[in-house]
């Protein structure tokens, strides 16, 4: 199942920009907020609490008023302390009673309470006119004193009635008429659908002497949004101005560096590319990335000239020997009857030769390309002194010294095989090249340092960079293909080592630095 919803998203999933990708996802975390407080109700518990505080301080005021009509205009004299009363519903979780109220039947009030209430009214009238509230006085046993139609009737029997003869002042919500519930608003809005109904005690001397019971329709959903429609247009414009300067932000820091640079990647394939300049606003992991393309971009255009340069040689190296074979093959064939047995030797020692150096250049080829491909394990080790020791003792003779000083230095990364044939290759090109004594000098300074020195005829400046490049030897008449040297650097550079020659005063000298493990 899940496989299949995979597969179907997968063949209708759109392409689109990072750009695109981002903005959306920013206004979906901007738009997130509304639509969860619209969802859960938020705004309109909110605009409802709002209702039940003005219904609470309209309340206060109209209670006060019947206790001093009560007391005869004497205030009361008790001390009053402050008990400031919150909103407490909850429209997420409050139920709906329905919206009947009182009793058909009729009682007569208390008449010291209904003197009171009618000294009241104005107050009320004038609150009424003002807040469009439906306002009720009850007296003590919870009948109406002033009421739009219902003087007389009893509404002691309602929970918010009860708790306010008790001394408890409480909110409830009801449920508005039917024929109101049938608008559209009613079904969009549940706060248009209810009516809070707010009873509070009037209490004088400890004692509960009537009740002021309020009820008002708070604003309806869309009421609230166009009353605050400044606000939320300003605060929708300033989160989408603050969208798009984000969206511009991370365009300039991920969008725009990652399109130039696939631009760039384009053009790898065409020959040299000119990798550009990583942007100053680039987020630090695609600079990260502009590095490691521009090195990358180096290494192949390396790779190419090398590559280039290597086929050029190759094919030179191998132009000279196949032509002296096919040459003794020509002469033999046309000559060969007439050609002395002395001639066929000599002919067929020349085109023997050709192969041996083909072959010993194939032999080379190879153990280059291995050195070329070559990885060093993080965790090789070997002792750079034992291999050097090693070296020493098979190329010890009489006319020939290999000495190796220094103090015993740490481990390097590279493996003792490698080691040796880098050691050997430098020994013997200086043994080849009439030298008599070589002094391999190991020490320790930013990681194992090896200098190679030998008494021999040494190295023509203008040589001493080209010594590494493949097929360059002076010694090509004795069969030396110019490969050691560079199969050497390569073994090296592999272990993150390098290889340089070094000007001195007499003699040849290659220092060899490794990577102290």
């Amino acid at each position: 199942m899940i496989a299949a919803l995979k597969a179907v998203a997968k063949r209708h999933w759109p392409q689109l920009r990072i750009r695109t990708i981002l903005f959306g996802t920013l206004l979906f975390v901007a738009a997130l907020p509304g639509v969860a407080a619209l969802f859960l109700r938020v705004y309109e518990n909110t605009i409802v609490q709002q209702t039940e505080a003005e219904l609470i301080a309209q309340g206060a005021v109209i209670a006060s008023a019947y206790k001093v009509a009560w007391r005869g205009g004497v205030p009361d004299p008790t001390p009053r302390r402050l008990a400031p009363e919150y909103p407490s519903i909850d429209l997420r979780g409050m139920p709906i009673l329905p919206s009947n109220l009182a009793t058909s039947a009729r009682f007569r009030p208390d008449p010291r309470a209904a003197r009171a209430a009618r000294a009241t009214l104005p107050i009320a009238s004038d609150a009424v006119a003002v807040t469009l509230t439906a306002t009720r006085l009850l007296d003590a046993h919870g009948i109406t004193l002033i009421g739009r139609d219902d003087v007389g009737v009893s509404y002691a029997g309602l929970p918010e009635v009860r708790a306010a003869l008790a001394g408890r002042p409480m909110t409830v919500l009801r449920a508005r008429s039917h024929a109101e519930l049938q608008s559209w608003q009613a079904v969009l809005s549940r706060a248009y659908a209810i009516r809070v109904h707010h009873a509070r005690p009037v209490i004088d001397g400890g004692k509960v002497i009537g009740v002021v019971m309020l009820s008002r329709s708070p604003r309806g959903l869309f009421v609230g949004l166009y009353q605050d429609r400044g606000s939320i247009i300003l605060g929708i414009g300033l989160i989408f101005a603050t969208l798009l300067v984000l969206v511009a932000l991370l365009s300039r820091g991920i969008a725009r560096p990652i399109r130039a640079l696939a631009r760039a990647s384009e053009d790898v394939a065409r020959g040299p590319v000119q990798v550009p300049e990583t942007p100053v606003t680039a987020a630090i992991e695609i600079a990260q990335l502009y590095d490691n393309f521009r090195s990358m971009a180096e290494r192949i255009e390396r790779r190419s000239r090398y590559l280039k340069d290597f086929a050029a040689a190759v094919s030179h190296e191998f132009k000279t020997p196949i032509a002296g074979i096919r040459g003794a093959i020509e002469l033999l064939d046309d000559h060969g009857e007439s050609m002395s047995a002395e001639e066929r030797r000599r002919f067929l020692g020349n085109a023997s030769a050709d192969a041996d150096r083909l072959a010993r250049l194939v032999q080379r080829l190879l153990d280059l390309a291995r050195a070329d491909m070559t990885t060093i394990d993080a965790d090789a080790r070997a002792d750079v002194t034992d291999a050097a020791r090693r070296v020493a003792d098979s190329f010890r003779s009489d006319a020939f010294a290999v000495l190796v000083e220094g103090a015993q230095v740490p481990p390097a990364r590279v493996t003792a095989a490698a080691i040796e044939t880098i050691l050997e290759t430098v020994v013997e090109n200086a043994r080849q090249a009439g030298a008599t004594r070589v002094t391999i000098r190991i020490a320790h300074a930013d990681g194992v340092r090896i200098a190679v020195g030998d008494d021999g005829p040494g190295i023509a400046p203008a040589d001493m960079e080209r010594i590494f490049e493949p097929f360059f030897t002076g010694r090509r008449e004795e069969g030396g293909a110019g490969l050691g040297l560079a199969i050497a650097r390569s073994l090296l550079a592999a272990s993150g080592g390098t290889i340089r020659a070094v000007t001195v005063e007499r003699g040849a000298c290659f220092e060899i630095c490794l990577v102290a493990a």
